[in-house]
């Protein structure tokens, strides 16, 4: 499954929405997701499975790049 993760880089920052950025991740489960991105210290604001038309609106934007992790 192909996860979409909203965070802001620094943790210890305030979020603030011109900030968020976002990211594309295979994982079989949400905790999945947030296991893998442990180490990169982000402050995980949403993390929303993509499928059906949603996952193949995402897939044609030029910002998709599934992370390798």
């Amino acid at each position: 499954m192909i996860y979409k993760v909203y965070y802001q880089e620094n943790a210890n920052e305030i979020p603030v929405r011109e900030n968020t950025k976002s990211l594309y991740l295979e994982a079989t489960s949400e905790r999945e997701v947030r296991q893998k991105l442990k180490d990169r210290h982000y402050n995980i604001e949403f993390v929303q499975l993509l499928e059906g038309n949603y996952l193949t609106y995402e897939q044609a934007s030029p910002n998709f790049v599934l992370e390798e992790i």
